[in-house]
């Protein structure tokens, strides 16, 4: 199937650019630590939306399947945009946990639903072959959208001098995205039966979807493959945007920009860094089909990705603690690189071994699992980084990781239907 002439290929690609037009996404933790956390409080946060996150993830994903996909993601839209508001218009830590709670129910919402999506199309098209290629290039989209977002913040935090600007800036190609949820067709909705609209035909409903998607998760490589997405992205996301206060002691160092107010500074430095960093992860998505082509298998790949990854995190933590930010930040940017790289061979590696009918519900498996384990690992971060400082926090968190890989190794095991 020639992506150029599938038109679902463009509507997925705007999504992925309008869903990464976060503009706080380079100054979150910036935005936090000015307005008074610290560290832990932060990882405490982060917590809070891993762990409502992980309570939401199974019901949301059942509705998912069971009432229909679509509109799953337009709820997940309306929820982003609540938490946007709150951290634009308030200020203090109950307010940004009210915030963290609709941003976790856009999050268990959305996240394998619109992936579920996208297989589904494939399939009804014949070409769930191209599953790593076409993903690929789909979250290539995505982080063109980041590195684009990175820019747009820097220009909001540069003109306004406040971070929290950005949050409402935000809204707006939420909004957007909001709106191009309607123009998918009802055949993404995938297996959804009529149904009487009661509590006990609800209820019989989400029981009847939830007890097909245990039974498919039983398969012990579909279950090795969700561990490996989910330790991976829960190690990332615990540490991605600790290189916000790497890259702000940069910019403060450097001799440019010095007639600005400290915010304009940090603002324009790491807004173009987090450009150039999103840029490159834009290019490693597109080209992770290539990636698996060339590896003897996609279970090979995704373990020389984990190493690399994981050895890329220690590092980038071991030059921050020897006081080498430009380390530090090389490091991290490959890390990201490979991070885009990885995901979408994660995602046809389990997408293999799910029946298409469940696979919203499968994919928010791994992103419960993900969420149990950032829930844990975000606020340790957060207290070492207090205690120990930011570098020796990371390359603990590395180590460990490392340290863990073979309980999550994928094996060379002939492939099973679930």
């Amino acid at each position: 199937m020639a992506a150029q002439s599938d038109r679902m290929f463009w509507k997925f690609k705007a999504y992925g650019l309008l869903k990464n037009l976060r503009f706080f996404d380079p100054f979150l933790i910036l935005f936090f630590r000015d307005a008074g956390l610290t560290f832990l409080a932060i990882g405490s946060l982060y917590a809070i939306r891993e762990i409502a996150t992980n309570i939401l993830e199974i019901p949301t994903g059942v509705v998912a399947d069971a009432f229909g996909r679509r509109r799953a993601m337009t709820a997940a839209f309306g929820a982003y945009l609540g938490a946007f508001a709150l951290f634009g218009l308030c200020a203090s830590y109950a307010a940004f946990s009210a915030a963290m709670l609709l941003f976790a129910l856009g999050d268990a919402l959305r996240s394998g639903t619109h992936k579920a999506m996208i297989l589904e199309h494939l399939r009804q098209s014949g070409a769930e072959d191209q599953r790593v290629a076409y993903y690929g290039r789909t979250r290539a989209a995505s982080q063109f959208g980041s590195a684009l977002a990175a820019l747009v913040g820097a220009g909001v935090v540069f003109w306004t001098g406040a971070y929290r600007m950005v949050f409402l800036a935000s809204m707006f190609p939420y909004v957007l995205g909001l709106l191009l949820m309607f123009s998918y067709p009802r055949s993404l909705d995938g297996y959804v039966e009529r149904m009487q609209w009661s509590w006990q035909g609800v209820l019989a409903r989400l029981r009847d979807t939830l007890r097909t998607s245990v039974l498919a998760l039983r398969s012990p490589l579909l279950l090795r493959g969700l561990f490996s997405g989910a330790t991976f992205d829960a190690v990332f996301r615990s540490t991605k945007d600790y290189l916000q206060p790497i890259l702000q002691a940069q910019a403060l160092a450097l001799p440019i920009l010095a007639t600005y107010q400290e915010e304009q500074r940090v603002g324009m430095i790491v807004g173009g860094l987090f450009f150039l960093i999103y840029l490159a992860t834009s290019f490693a998505s597109s080209r992770a089909g290539n990636v698996q082509r060339r590896a003897r298998s996609l279970s090979v790949a995704v373990n020389a990705a984990y190493l690399v990854g994981m050895g890329l995190l220690a590092i980038a933590g071991l030059f921050a603690a020897t006081r080498w930010p430009p380390g530090a930040i090389v490091a991290y940017l490959l890390l990201y690189t490979v991070q885009n790289v990885r995901r979408p061979m994660v995602v046809g590696y389990v997408s293999e071994r799910i029946d298409h009918r469940m696979m919203a519900t499968g994919l928010s498996v791994e992103t419960q699992l993900r969420t149990i384990l950032t829930a844990a690992f975000a606020p340790l971060m957060g207290l070492m980084a207090d205690q120990l400082g930011v570098g020796l926090a990371v390359l603990a968190l590395g180590a460990f990781a490392l340290v863990g890989y073979p309980l999550i190794r994928l094996r060379e095991l002939p492939r099973t239907e679930p």
